[in-house]
């Protein structure tokens, strides 16, 4: 008997060592950049510019006068509430247009829906290097050129399409026995959709957010286009254009000022994570 079960034991352990094995290299290779910079934030010019030191440690004292530079001597403060006010702006108006949309495409168009949906979907694989240049031009006919509202207007052109197409999926992942026992009970179309749909979808919404925010937050290429004045940029064109001067980086505040910005993405991602991996294999399940 203790024959037959210690292979068996060690088979086991040996799929659970290499199990966290495995894992644990993941985690390795993916803190590994966020420890780097926030090491090189706290490191002093003299130890982070010796090529003889450890580039993974602190070879002298740690210092606060690369924060102290970040916050001083850049508008980084001002950029970070830059990019705080267009995500929210940006998300505002996706769940706004999306939703509706979505919900429309999923219950009301049959088959043309389904159609209509992978049509919206495509407008979103359209690179935004193609569209800057007409962009650019529906900016300047609204007068807002070097404004944070240019970049308000440009973005849900991305955000839109995706979550237009993500929600749809979900809202199809819905069973319409529930909506018609809510019709049944004597509510409304509108009112079934706030009482019951909404709160079933709340997943596929925080989808939506989570993606919102985060494309808003880290787009370049539309915020290097619009926005010129130093007080009206984001954190993701802010930082390379006013940090880097010519062919001198100041690696300590650029490390410091990058990872400062990461770590509110990554505290909403660890907060809704379940959340936003269900919201996409629901939509993903249903096609």
């Amino acid at each position: 008997m203790d024959q037959v079960l210690l292979p068996r034991s060690l088979k086991r352990f040996g799929f659970q060592s290499g199990h966290f094995l495995v894992l644990g290299a993941f985690v390795v290779f993916t803190a590994l950049p966020f420890a780097w910079m926030l090491i090189t934030a706290f490191k002093q010019n003299t130890d982070l510019y010796n090529p003889m030191n450890n580039p993974f440690w602190f070879n002298e004292p740690p210092t606060l006068d690369q924060w102290r530079y970040v916050f001083t001597k850049t508008m980084y403060a001002r950029w970070l509430l830059n990019t705080a006010f267009v995500g929210v702006m940006v998300v505002g108006i996706t769940l706004l247009l999306a939703i509706p949309a979505g919900y429309s495409l999923a219950r009301f168009l049959g088959r043309w829906g389904e159609q209509l949906g992978i049509g919206i979907f495509l407008v979103y694989l359209i690179p935004p290097t193609l569209l800057f240049i007409p962009m650019a031009r529906v900016v300047t006919a609204l007068g807002l050129q070097n404004t944070l509202w240019s970049l308000v207007v440009t973005y849900p052109t991305i955000t839109i399409p995706f979550s237009t197409w993500l929600l749809m999926g979900f809202f199809k992942s819905i069973p319409r026995d529930l909506e018609e026992a809510a019709l049944v009970d004597g509510y409304s179309r509108l009112g079934a959709f706030l009482k019951i749909v909404l709160p079933l979808a709340v997943p596929g919404i925080i989808t939506v957010v989570i993606f919102s925010f985060t494309l808003s937050a880290q787009e370049f290429v539309y915020a290097l286009t619009f926005v010129t004045a130093t007080a009206q940029k984001t954190v993701s064109i802010g930082v390379p254009s006013d940090m880097v001067r010519g062919d001198i980086f100041d690696w300590g505040p650029l490390m410091g000022s990058a990872f400062l910005a990461s770590v509110p993405v990554a505290i909403l991602y660890y907060f809704v994570l379940d959340r936003f991996v269900s919201g996409f294999t629901a939509a993903g399940a249903i096609r």
